[in-house]
């Protein structure tokens, strides 16, 4: 199967390493692309990278390696990303999968979908640290990482994020009704099973638990690995 996994704010391609060799490891195709403007294309990072710039990078990369049949992955803020490539290139995917992440509806953007608190800090970050134009690296509590090699390796690599792709609203032709096969992934951490399910799954049938943190692709590499394979042939 042919797999893109596109990672969440302040993180990079890097992330999904451990989960990418799992992956591989069973004779799969996976591609681990870096946003602009993040990771090891940091240095492209300025005030006028916004959704469209981060949706034109998984474009180019469906288009220049011919692939059909994808099995998208989108963690935390790249929900938005896998929500626009429905509308972009749906008989190119043959199934979305959210990993803990933002399913924007229509007008939304991405400081709408997240909590008030959350949404407080993060402006606050930008216009004290970021410019105005982009969002420090957060705390690792956010993430969930609690070993030291996890923290180490995560919390190295991290890199300010564009603030444009979080105030933009997304507009979706469908109005909210997904055009591909969907399924949701929620990382509960040590709540117990079947409690309330995330609001971010509002409408969405073929859904998950996974008990581990929000960055599950680094905590869990091997469960969110076996899952995503599990639901890919469903």
């Amino acid at each position: 199967m042919n797999y893109i996994l596109v990672h969440g704010a302040w993180h990079g391609g890097w992330c999904w390493e451990r989960v990418r060799v799992e992956l591989e490891a069973t004779g799969n195709k996976v591609y681990t692309p870096t946003l602009t403007g993040l990771g090891e294309q940091a240095h492209l990072l300025s005030k006028e990278v916004g959704l469209e710039t981060h949706v034109g990078d998984i474009l180019d990369l469906i288009e220049s390696e011919n692939l059909n049949d994808v099995i998208l992955v989108g963690h935390s803020y790249a929900g938005i990303i896998v929500t626009l490539l429905t509308e972009r290139v749906p008989k190119k995917l043959a199934r979305i999968i959210y990993l803990d992440a933002i399913v924007p509806r229509s007008g939304q953007c991405f400081l709408d979908c997240i909590g008030s608190e959350f949404r407080s800090y993060i402006e606050s970050q930008v216009e004290q640290y970021g410019d105005g134009w982009k969002v420090p690296v957060v705390s690792k509590k956010v993430f969930g990482l609690e070993s030291d090699e996890d923290i180490n390796w995560v919390m190295s690599k991290l890199v300010s994020h564009p603030y444009q792709t979080f105030i933009e609203p997304v507009y979706l032709e469908s109005q909210n009704e997904l055009k591909v096969p969907t399924s949701y992934i929620n990382c509960i951490g040590d709540k117990p099973r079947g409690g309330l399910r995330s609001v971010q799954a509002e409408g969405i049938d073929d859904y998950y638990e996974l008990e581990t943190s929000h960055d599950a692709m680094v905590t869990a590499p091997i469960a969110v690995a076996e899952l995503i394979q599990k639901i890919s042939i469903v």
